[in-house]
């Protein structure tokens, strides 16, 4: 699968940074799967880099389908 990096901005989080991401807070265990050594923070400071998995198009097909109509 492929990565690339993110660097956080201060007061990030990893709700929002896989709202960033994947367009799902949700998906916030991903974030973690592909950093395995992050520490489970409320906030995060400026400068943490972190991988990120690029997300392919199916997988936005599939989480465009969960949304409902007037989100799509």
């Amino acid at each position: 699968m492929p990565y690339t990096e993110y660097i956080t901005n201060e007061g990030d989080r990893l709700d929002t940074i896989a709202n960033k991401a994947y367009g799902n807070p949700y998906d916030w265990q991903r974030i973690l799967s592909a950093n395995p050594s992050l520490p489970i923070q409320d906030v995060y400071a400026a400068g943490v880099r972190l991988v990120i998995e690029i997300q392919e198009q199916a997988d936005v097909d599939q989480s465009a389908n969960l949304l409902p109509p007037w989100k799509r």
